[in-house]
């Protein structure tokens, strides 16, 4: 993967792709900056070697909004340039789009050192569609492609895959020392290696869960991966309404194997999420109204006497529904246990990372991912397009 060390950048027409998919607030004032943050060292790099900086990204899922003015004030790139300007003291220009005469004027007008930021890629169907064309009209913008922007390395999208077919590429600092630490604890992690995983989403984290069967020596599960699973092995009566295809994945797994570790407890409500209605349940006797909305007490002793023992970590989703205050007790006391533990922790995810933020937590953990999907994609042992792309 070619780096930043292989190329001179001076008065050079640099498209930096960045992570600029920030949280906003009903004003839309960024409310965590910390995926910014990440790109800094970066852009400071390209600013000390005299680069025409432009850099490019996305916010958000513009094609869920249909009224386009709406779409626009919601999810505009222009908070994320006024929050650059203050980080960097120093002024970022911003373009109101990021193709087209305009965006070609603003960038003809760049100087060595100076930063242009381009408007929202995915106000752009090509974007997602990885149109060559579209691709094609952002790279004649550039000289040299620079990559930081880790988190969307598993999107086949034109800033990702596209662009490097016309420019030279390379990985930023940030992309780099993502790739760099996710795969030492991939190849070379220190064992006892606890891997830890919830959240929500089952197509993307199945395959993760089976190749850390191969390789981590404990797993813990949680978040609506544990219910699945024990919905589908019959261990729970709970109902789990599953995705195409992932029934098969789930029932070929092996319960028996000692490296999986499942709830033996959990704090369960009414699927109609009825406020006055919790209780705390063994597994075996969660009833079939029921649903599980955290992992319980007892779980937390098991995971916690596991966690105690490793020496490397690896989380990516919450044990429970921690959008409700009530069942996020059993993702803050693993938080806690892997914390108090001797273990280098390696965490990802945005609702991980959110809820490690909100409890003052983040900045603890030895290696904090910006990405959620491309750190699982990673840790499923499959090959990501973003990187393949800078290796040509």
């Amino acid at each position: 993967m070619n780096t930043l060390k292989n190329f001179a950048f001076k008065d050079k027409r640099v498209l930096l792709r960045a992570n600029f998919d920030v949280p906003l607030d009903e004003k839309g004032e960024i409310t965590d900056d910390f995926r910014i943050r990440r790109s800094l060292p970066t852009i400071k790099f390209l600013i000390e070697n005299e680069a025409k900086i432009i850099l490019i990204g996305h916010l958000g899922r513009p094609d869920e909004i249909q009224n386009i003015r709406t779409r626009i004030q919601k999810l505009t790139l222009y908070p994320v340039a006024k929050k650059l300007s203050s980080l960097l003291d120093k002024e970022v220009k911003f373009a109101k789009t990021c193709i087209g005469r305009e965006a070609e004027k603003a960038v003809k007008n760049l100087k060595p050192g100076e930063l242009l930021l381009l408007e929202n890629l995915r106000f752009f169907p090509g974007e997602t569609s990885n149109d060559d064309a579209f691709a094609k009209q952002l790279s004649s913008l550039g000289e040299i492609f620079v990559n930081d922007a880790f988190s969307s390395a598993h999107r086949k999208h034109a800033s990702v895959v596209g662009i490097p077919k016309y420019l030279p590429s390379v990985a930023g600092l940030l992309f780099e020392e993502e790739v760099k630490v996710l795969g030492s604890v991939l190849e070379k992690p220190k064992r006892p290696l606890v891997a830890i995983l919830g959240g929500a989403k089952l197509k993307t984290k199945t395959p993760c869960l089976i190749n850390f069967l191969k390789i981590a020596d404990h797993i813990l599960v949680g978040g609506k991966i544990a219910p699945a699973i024990l919905y589908v092995k019959g261990i729970s009566l709970s109902p789990f309404i599953l995705e195409d295809g992932m029934e098969e994945k789930l029932v070929d797994l092996e319960l028996t194997n000692s490296k999986l570790h499942l709830p033996i407890d959990a704090l369960v409500g009414l699927r109609n999420h009825q406020p006055d209605y919790l209780r705390q349940s063994a597994i075996g006797k969660i009833r079939s109204e029921e649903q599980m909305f955290d992992i319980g007490p007892e779980s937390v002793r098991m995971f916690s006497d596991i966690i105690q023992e490793a020496k490397t970590v690896i989380w990516n989703g919450p044990l429970g529904y921690i959008e409700d205050e009530r069942f996020s007790n059993g993702t803050l006391a693993i938080a806690s246990a892997i914390l108090r533990s001797r273990s280098f922790s390696v965490v990802g995810g945005g609702d991980t990372n959110a809820f490690l933020a909100e409890n003052n937590l983040r900045g603890k953990f030895d290696y904090v991912s910006t990405g959620g999907g491309a750190m699982l994609e990673f840790f499923s042992g499959n090959e990501l397009p973003g990187i393949k792309a800078l290796e040509r």
